[in-house]
């Protein structure tokens, strides 16, 4: 009994996402398939970066970590989110959820700077081509990669550390599908005002600045781009950004609508909505945009194929000869 007890009054419940729908079960497969997809899709372009050589460029190293850090993200929400739903255990440890909340948000700040690097990247091979290979250096790009981690790191250990250590004087239910640090401080009965007013504050540092320095990026590169005279070049720089671009927008406009839009502790729901879409839908569409019209990846892909399935390696040899 003891045992028993001490869990009820340790342990967290999660109600999952949008508990009160009458098709939870179609919600989850789709959410499962999602999953499927986003691993899949992350791992093929993790192993493509490694194993083609002509995808080897600091361009490529970036994306390989960003689809590390989706195919982590997503592997970190979603087995639990169906495992509570399927088994009927809707429990998560303190432990659990405090590594889950710093796992979370270390991956959502390092794929913030880590975003932020690859748009100095873009920079760099537009307006100052000749000189790309000595800027964007394997040193460079390494140091790139470990200030996105450690910053991501540190910022997030800071805030788990402070957010645990309060109290919990409320029912442990927390109205989300995962750990969340503003979710978890409404259960303590402590003023944390002060503490909102630090995770403002960081959250402006930490999703403002780096989007300010893309924009600035972004804003040099459109300016180079209109200068040159060539059609093809300019097509061609611009469908080099538009992949980044595109996954620019979607990591930021959640974020900015989950942590700096006023009252945004008051609506739950939409809070819920903007994270599934940053932790579930995103690292899903990441390795999408980035493969479908990337015909280096396309290249790769073939080559690997054709390399390492027989059949398909005879057919393109007999090929070759009608």
């Amino acid at each position: 009994m003891g045992r028993d007890n001490e869990t009820i009054t340790t342990d967290f419940i999660l109600l999952g996402l949008w508990p009160e729908s009458r098709h939870l079960v179609i919600l989850i497969c789709l959410i499962l398939l999602v999953y499927f997809l986003a691993v899949m899709g992350n791992a093929v372009l993790i192993l493509l970066i490694w194993l083609d050589s002509r995808l080897h460029t600091p361009m490529y190293f970036l994306l390989s970590q960003l689809s590390f850090i989706d195919f982590t993200l997503i592997s970190t929400t979603v087995p639990k989110m169906a495992t509570n739903f399927f088994s009927g255990r809707r429990t998560i440890s303190q432990v659990g959820c405090g590594a889950q909340i710093f796992i979370s948000l270390t991956l959502g700040i390092a794929e913030c700077l880590l975003l932020t690097f690859m748009a100095y990247d873009r920079y760099i091979a537009i307006c100052n081509p000749l000189r790309y290979s000595v800027i964007m250096n394997p040193g460079l790009c390494t140091q790139m990669v470990i200030v996105s981690w450690a910053g991501g790191g540190v910022t997030s250990l800071v805030h788990t550390a402070y957010a645990m250590h309060f109290p919990i004087c409320r029912p442990r239910v927390i109205p989300h599908f995962l750990c969340e640090v503003v979710a978890l401080l409404k259960l303590t009965c402590e003023d944390i005002s002060s503490y909102m007013k630090s995770v403002v504050v960081s959250s402006f540092l930490v999703v403002l600045i780096p989007l300010s320095l893309i924009l600035a990026s972004y804003t040099l590169i459109f300016l180079a781009v209109l200068r040159m005279s060539s059609p093809e070049g300019r097509s061609k720089a611009l469908a080099t950004c538009s992949a980044h671009l595109g996954v620019v927008t979607l990591y930021f406009s959640p974020a900015i609508l989950v942590y700096m839009r006023p009252g945004s502790s008051k609506t739950p729901k939409l809070n819920q909505s903007l994270f599934m879409f940053n932790a579930i839908l995103t690292p899903m569409l990441n390795p999408l945009i980035y493969s479908l019209r990337n015909k280096d990846v396309i290249a790769a892909l073939k080559n690997i194929i054709f390399s390492r399935c027989p059949l398909q390696k005879m057919k393109h040899h007999w090929g070759s000869y009608s």
